[in-house]
């Protein structure tokens, strides 16, 4: 019989911090669930239990189409750190 593998156990940031309600405006607190290309990272990545994966998805999409957040970043732009731009 193959061995199971054992990973560690990850934690929803948000759960510790307690965060009640997530704000589009606030893109430092959306950052943890973005990869550097701007796409939403999965919960199996991040460690955010259900009730925060979905706040931030509807979050970063509703950042989205207010301009906060770009969609994607191209391959050919490099972006060392993209919310050095956000910061603007």
């Amino acid at each position: 019989m193959a061995e199971r593998r054992k990973y560690k156990k990850r934690y929803c940031k948000y759960c510790e911090s307690k965060v009640e309600f997530m704000d589009y405006k606030d893109a430092a607190l959306l950052k943890n669930t973005l990869s550097e290309r701007f796409k939403i990272m999965p919960r199996r990545l991040t460690g955010n239990c259900k009730r925060h994966q979905d706040m931030a998805t509807i979050a970063i999409k509703r950042a989205r189409a207010a301009a906060i957040i770009p969609y994607t970043i191209s391959r050919k732009e490099v972006v060392i750190n993209p919310f050095e731009i956000i910061g603007r």
